[in-house]
């Protein structure tokens, strides 16, 4: 896997995935951006989400649950000095379908956090990551 990032000027910069697409990051106004784009740590929880709804609704989905959306939300907190790395980050999964049971609800999210998520798992040793879901009918 390779991407590449190209200094815009100022604190833009434009990050291309080894697929091809493309995403522009800027930094805050404070910082001397023009708030163009994500922060590159937002872009890191973007990925920690993507990664980890990805495999929630692929294992609900072969648990044969009727799963119509999946949504997370993640707060994060950082260290409050440099480097400012995640201290905590809470998933919240709103989870809406069929019938859908707890139980595999369950499973489907501590097997992406123990197993198959890549993102959580290399994060896990340094920041501390919990989860909690709603499932709406």
């Amino acid at each position: 896997m390779k991407t590449r990032i190209e200094w815009k000027g100022d604190v833009r910069f434009l990050s291309e995935s080894g697929s091809g697409h493309k995403v522009l990051m800027d930094g805050a106004p404070e910082a001397g951006g023009e708030n163009l784009g994500p922060r590159p740590m937002e872009m890191l929880l973007m990925g920690l989400g993507g990664c980890t709804t990805f495999d929630v609704v692929m294992i609900l989905k072969k648990s044969r649950q009727d799963i119509n959306d999946c949504v997370v939300e993640i707060e994060a907190k950082r260290a409050e000095t440099d480097p400012k790395v995640f201290t905590h980050i809470h998933l919240h999964f709103i989870l809406t379908g069929k019938n859908l049971k707890q139980q595999q609800v369950e499973r489907a999210i501590n097997l992406s956090a123990k197993k198959y998520c890549s993102a959580s798992i290399m994060l896990k040793d340094s920041v501390e990551i919990t989860h909690d879901y709603e499932i709406v009918a």
